[in-house]
């Protein structure tokens, strides 16, 4: 059996942990399984490098930052194959170049192109385990890049799904995917499976357990994906595969995205062409647009309202008043202080009325909607910030009681 486990930065934050992580490896290894380990940097290393390079140069170049960066995860794959070693067995530590995981030259956002999994296959034939920097590859300039913040999941999906791997485990510092958040709804209960797609919405709409580009690389290779705590390893986590049976199953989870911002253009020229034109000129600055609304046209007039995220907002504006004159807007109009929240399940499809009770009850609690997103696994809808917690309890309530 092959197990590819990923590690994140809080399992390794200091020698004990550091420790405790190898034997959960160690433990697997003596079980008689293949084990391939892909690791992040410790703790708040990244932040800190990240730190580092900005005192020194406000806009420093994307190429030396992923030089930078990618020494975090170098680090803990050397130190926790010493860890290993020290325990009784034999490893090896492989940066992304050494493991063959090419990617594309997009620095600081790289995508993964293909893995060369010789050198990785030729360690595990000598029964070594086997440590794989995460969040790093190499472009086809033999550069350094890395695969965005979370990067990590995305690296111990791609391996596992290039070596085939019977399992892919991620353990973080909770103990599964819950239906909300536990800090923002105590009694939210661990889920013991979900789908790709239940996983991807929750990843997308603000749940941390998973990078988003993880999950969609897991449902394309239909790699079996766990989701549990290093800290408490032998409880079982939760487990994200193809199909569940989901017919009496309405909602998942609820999810919060506190990184958002809604723009208004206000009396736009009401004719065709007008909204291609304003999301054309997004789409080239490679701007994410999420919900969009548009008013009925009155007066040769229409409104049109979206969402971006909070960390494109500046850009947005910036694109979108430079180029006021050839949109044909007469105002601008920016909230900062919203919130996205969204109920997330597979059989919402097969169940009608699931959007009305989440309506109800946003309504009983007197929580404005300002804005409405629907797919046939999610219900989004945008609140007042400071609402945004209350509106996930009630929602959360209303369906799981």
């Amino acid at each position: 059996m092959l197990v590819v486990q990923k590690y994140g930065g809080s399992s390794l934050a200091d020698s004990e942990r550091m420790r405790h992580v190898a034997k959960v490896i160690t433990d697997t290894y003596k079980r008689g399984a293949d084990v391939v380990v892909v690791l992040s940097a410790q703790g708040d290393t990244t932040d800190e490098l990240e730190a580092k390079a900005l005192e020194l140069n406000p806009k420093p170049s994307r190429r030396e930052m992923d030089a930078l960066l990618s020494c975090g995860e170098s680090i803990s794959i050397a130190l926790m194959a010493m860890a290993i070693e020290a325990a009784g067995c034999p490893a090896i530590s492989l940066t992304g170049r050494q493991a063959g995981i090419s990617t594309d030259s997009s620095h600081t956002n790289a995508r993964i192109k293909r893995i060369d999994t010789e050198r990785m296959r030729r360690e595990l034939e000598k029964r070594h385990i086997v440590l794989v920097a995460g969040f790093q590859g190499v472009n086809r300039f033999d550069d350094v890049t890395t695969l965005g913040r979370g990067g990590s999941n995305t690296s111990a999906v791609a391996v596992a799904a290039a070596l085939g791997a019977d399992l892919c485990q991620n353990f973080t510092d909770v103990d599964g995917v819950y239906t909300a958040d536990p800090r923002i709804v105590p009694s939210a209960r661990k889920l013991a499976e979900i789908t790709y797609d239940e996983m991807l919405e929750l990843a997308s709409l603000g749940a941390n357990v998973l990078q988003n580009r993880s999950v969609e690389m897991a449902k394309r290779f239909n790699v079996p994906l766990e989701v549990l705590s290093s800290f408490t390893p032998d409880v079982p986590g939760t487990l994200v595969k193809e199909m569940l049976t989901v017919e009496n199953i309405q909602v998942s989870g609820v999810a919060r995205d506190n990184n958002t911002a809604r723009l208004s253009l206000v009396r736009l020229q009401d004719k065709p062409g007008v909204a291609a034109k304003v999301f054309s000129l997004l789409a080239r600055e490679k701007i994410n647009v999420d919900i969009i609304l548009q008013s009925i046209g009155r007066d040769d007039t229409k409104d049109i309202s979206f969402t971006v995220g909070a960390k494109c907002l500046d850009r947005a504006r910036e694109v979108l008043t430079e180029n006021r004159e050839a949109i044909g807007f007469s105002e601008l109009l920016i909230a900062d202080n919203i919130s996205k929240v969204s109920a997330v399940g597979a059989g919402m499809v097969n169940n009608p009325g699931v959007a009305a009770r989440m309506f109800e009850a946003l309504s009983a609690a007197g929580i404005n909607i300002q804005m409405i997103s629907t797919s046939e696994i999610k219900v989004s809808v945008l609140v007042d910030r400071e609402d945004s917690d209350r509106a996930v309890r009630v929602i959360h309530e209303a369906f799981f009681g």
